[in-house]
């Protein structure tokens, strides 16, 4: 019997089979898609996430694959620019880095194909679990493979599957919402530095950055009210639009630059009341699906392998038995769980600052007025935010590897 069968060959899924497989546990990694390169794969990694590459000695592997520090943070509201900060937030800090997720995977991969107790399993998703005693023992394959497992740990994202078959509800945050990501040619407008703006002007507002593929990125939050047809969004002009939204030297920028049909990202926020049944676990989204905002997904994730790493070594190592092996299980989620709450909670603070804003237009056109000019204001507004986001970026809770 296989010891472990990872369902999701995403960062979560991937690094914590690595870990499992150098340690001589037996593992299956298990994706329904045939390679990496998905349409939105989320990419920055925060000091927080950063550290945990750390510990998982692949900080080599992000320095050799394509990857892009963020210079700086603009805050852009009624086409003037209100406060900026710069990165690394703190003296002998780390800068939030964007990498190309794609070739990190791919460079996990490697490393954990090097271990003859690891088997990659692609291009097949899972069908439904095998039970005994009221127990997951194994999955059946979309091709009617059965495979065994002494754990099955659901890695799978914010649709997971392993959710699904092992009846465990999700609670939903009610700030779920849609996001149109683009992206464009660059142009020299980006070379120097690469900023993050955050651009808001009226009821429109849109994230603007230079991935690590040399691509623009933008993250449009697509506002519907009850009744809105669901469909409108495609039937916009968005160049002109994200042009009428942008300030004079970047809305010259959108205007040249040819501008393919968004992806569509529906944003679902919610955190599982138990990530663990008999013989199988979930992490990452598939147990907390996170919001983007400040790019915590992945980060959130990776700080969950090793957490899931010091407890499920050495019960694997020693051949425990199953009711072992479930013991454990709890004890993951109590470690992880506090941080998660505290950083949707975060995350949720800093969507309703925006909402604010976006909704009480006083306020908005107060502060693009009087920030640009005064100081203080300037001067307060930005630590205010710098202050908010030191937790998102470091995390709530110490974490290390300990196995």
């Amino acid at each position: 019997m296989s010891q472990v069968v990872i369902i999701g060959a995403g960062p979560t899924g991937l690094t914590l089979a690595m870990l499992l497989a150098q340690r001589g546990i037996d593992v299956k990694l298990i994706e329904a898609s045939r390679n990496f390169r998905r349409t939105f794969r989320g990419e920055a990694l925060m000091p927080s996430g950063l550290e945990a590459i750390e510990f998982m000695g692949l900080t080599d592997l992000v320095a050799q694959i394509p990857h892009r520090p963020l210079d700086a943070w603009e805050f852009i509201i009624e086409n003037r620019s209100v406060f900026r900060v710069d990165e690394p937030m703190e003296p002998g800090g780390r800068a939030c880095t964007l990498i190309s997720q794609p070739d990190f995977l791919a460079g996990v991969m490697a490393a954990a194909q090097q271990y003859p107790n690891f088997e990659f399993i692609a291009g097949t998703a899972v069908r439904d679990f095998v039970w005994e005693n009221d127990r997951a023992v194994g999955v059946i394959l979309g091709d009617d493979r059965q495979i065994d497992a002494r754990l099955i740990v659901g890695a799978d994202g914010r649709s997971s599957i392993v959710r699904q078959k092992a009846k465990l509800p999700l609670d939903r945050q009610s700030q779920s919402f849609d996001v149109l990501w683009f992206k464009l040619p660059s142009s020299p407008e980006f070379a120097a530095e690469n900023i993050f703006y955050s651009i808001l002007c009226g009821n429109d507002g849109f994230g603007l950055f230079l991935g690590c593929d040399g691509k623009l990125q933008i993250g449009w939050s697509l506002q519907r009210q009850p009744g809105d047809d669901p469909n409108a969004w495609q039937r916009l002009n968005w160049k002109q639009k994200l042009a009428a939204a942008a300030p004079d030297r970047l809305a010259t920028v959108l205007q040249q630059q040819k501008l393919d049909r968004p992806f569509l990202l529906s944003v679902t926020v919610g955190l599982c009341p138990q990530w663990y049944a008999p013989g199988v676990l979930l992490l990452g989204d598939a147990a907390h699906p996170m919001s983007p905002i400040r790019a915590q997904g992945i980060n959130m994730g990776l700080r969950d392998v090793i957490v899931a790493a010091n407890y499920l070594v050495p019960v694997l190592q020693q051949h425990a038995d199953l009711a072992e092996i479930d013991a454990v299980l709890p004890q993951i989620q109590a470690e992880r769980e506090p941080e998660i709450i505290q950083i949707q909670k975060l995350q949720s603070a800093e969507v309703s600052q925006g909402e604010l804003l976006r909704n009480y237009a006083p306020l908005r056109y107060g502060v693009s007025w009087l920030a640009p000019h005064v100081s203080l204001i300037r001067n307060r507004l930005r630590q205010s935010w710098i202050d908010r986001q030191l937790l998102l970026r470091r995390g709530v809770t110490t974490v290390s590897l300990k196995v």
